[in-house]
């Protein structure tokens, strides 16, 4: 797996770096500027991007502007944000196409290599890893908005669980209840979602990106004026 890190501190990009090449993985290019950043996205075309929000010189939000912009360049371009802070706004832009391939996590609340490089390959495969107070902000309003409402609080739940990343087994234990539940759960759901049969792990993205975005269904939500 190809990568470009971008991060503005260097002991953090260093720890980063090593961290993923012990891994297995190739960081083709660990960068520290908002503009090392889409140079080197569009030299090493890699298959996920890790990006900090807050980069050089300005430290506002040079990183996923740079993240959108490719994009925009290569849609579904794999990106996992990294960041001290939940930039509501950025979060929300960077769902906004609907493809999946997305992450947001918050750097105090990485635990360990092995959750890190497991968020990292799951949005590389095209999949959601979003940290809970990510979450929280996100859906501030939308459970309130059809369909959503029409969720129960257990599917909300669930729904939450499954935005993190976690397998129907992993919410499972988290809730204390069975597989064969969760399941049941989640085939409810994508019916109350709108969201037609298809492979599981697609529609389970949807269902993440309508459900942080605020959308009443399982197309691409659309993008905040």
């Amino acid at each position: 797996m190809r990568i470009v890190l971008a991060e503005d501190l260097h002991l953090l990009r260093e720890g980063l770096t090593h961290m993923l090449t012990v891994r297995g993985m190739d960081v083709v290019a660990a960068v520290e500027t908002g503009e090392e950043l889409r140079d080197a996205l569009r030299e090493h075309a890699p298959d996920v991007a890790i990006v900090d929000v807050r980069l050089p010189p300005t430290f506002t939000d040079e990183g996923l502007q740079a993240a959108l912009a490719a994009r925009r360049e290569t849609p579904g371009l794999p990106v996992l944000v990294l960041s001290q802070h939940v930039e509501q706004l950025y979060a929300r832009e960077l769902l906004a196409d609907g493809t999946g391939a997305v992450g947001y996590l918050l750097k105090d609340r990485v635990l360990n290599g092995d959750q890190f490089v497991d968020a990292v390959r799951r949005v590389a495969g095209g999949g959601t890893a979003m940290d809970p107070d990510v979450i929280a902000k996100l859906l501030a309003s939308s459970p309130h908005q059809a369909p959503f409402a029409a969720l129960t609080p257990r599917e909300r739940e669930v729904l939450a669980l499954m935005a993190e990343g976690r397998s129907n087994a992993a919410i499972a234990q988290r809730l204390f209840l069975s597989e064969g539940a969760i399941s049941k759960h989640t085939t409810s759901i994508f019916g109350k979602l709108g969201i037609s049969a298809s492979d599981d792990g697609n529609r389970r993205v949807l269902a993440v990106l309508a459900y942080l975005h605020g959308t009443g269904s399982g197309g691409a939500p659309t993008k905040p004026r």
